[in-house]
């Protein structure tokens, strides 16, 4: 599978290896899209390396991970690619002021939007996979049998639910300050009303705490790690880590959940704990 008209926009030298920036027409998303792409000083070698895909939150692009975070250091170390997809469609032509809904461009959630005017274009769980991430294990000759995924608050929604609701594809999970239970936060409810509709029966299948709770036995054997900072402004309103905590309880699936006093929930808190996530998916992947 090609990445329809690819088109590298800038490559740096990076720990060994490098970092790329492309931009491709999307079939699913019907625009265009960016990602950016670190591929470790083994990958340039010829190995074929596992790939671990980081979701961004809120108001990113692909490349406020790859700037802020610091992980290619340590990625170069372990052999893992790092692929860092944009967070939503841009350039649709959607006033979301006059839907009276202030999300939409950088607030994609991970999902495929039912409801107009989204419906069109905010495609981003059959972008990602259905398109970019086979698409990207096929082009850079990468191992597609190991797959980690990871993000933080929006983009950690986004990786538990869909390693929940894509069971096989992925082999580790974690994530930063993860909105754990959106049906019940008011940045959830917003984005689940805006995308989806006001049907909350349908929300369900993209809340990870409902979506854990239903696990016949524990999806992850080897564990998922979360990371939470208590400085975290969003903490006690959006975020609901003990919600995903019970659901996990529940579902007998083993989970660290690491509550850091002192940490807020931006890259510095990310940049503080990324090689423990690293380091976690690589263990994964090397059992």
């Amino acid at each position: 599978m090609a990445l329809n008209r690819l088109e590298l926009l800038s490559e740096h030298g990076c720990f060994g290896g490098v970092q790329r920036f492309y931009k491709h027409a999307s079939s699913e998303i019907g625009l265009p899209m960016r990602f950016g792409l670190f591929l470790p000083p083994q990958a340039l070698a010829g190995q074929v390396v596992p790939l671990l895909t980081f979701l961004a939150g809120l108001t990113c692009t692909e490349e406020t991970f790859a700037i802020k975070a610091g992980a290619q250091r340590t990625a170069a170390e372990l052999g893992l690619a790092l692929l860092t997809p944009d967070t939503s469609p841009r350039g649709a032509g959607v006033d979301s002021e006059d839907h009276h809904w202030d999300f939409g461009v950088g607030a994609g959630f991970y999902l495929d939007a039912t409801r107009a005017p989204w419906a069109g274009h905010w495609r981003m769980e059959s972008y990602l996979l259905k398109e970019l991430l086979p698409a990207v294990v096929s082009e850079f000759t990468l191992d597609g049998a190991r797959q980690g995924l990871f993000g933080h608050s929006m983009g950690g929604h986004g990786a538990l639910t869909l390693a929940l609701r894509h069971p096989g594809v992925f082999r580790s999970v974690s994530a930063f300050a993860p909105i754990g239970a959106p049906s019940q936060c008011p940045w959830g409810r917003k984005a689940f009303t805006g995308y989806l509709g006001q049907d909350e029966i349908t929300w369900m299948a993209h809340d990870a705490s409902r979506l854990m709770a239903e696990q016949p036995t524990a999806p992850y054997p080897g564990g998922i790690l979360v990371d939470q900072g208590l400085a975290d402004k969003f903490l006690a309103e959006q975020l609901h880590p003990e919600a995903f905590e019970a659901a996990c309880a529940q579902a007998g699936q083993p989970l660290t959940l690491r509550r850091h006093e002192g940490y807020d929930h931006g890259y510095y808190f990310i940049a503080s704990f990324v090689e423990d996530h690293l380091r976690h998916h690589a263990q994964a992947f090397a059992a």
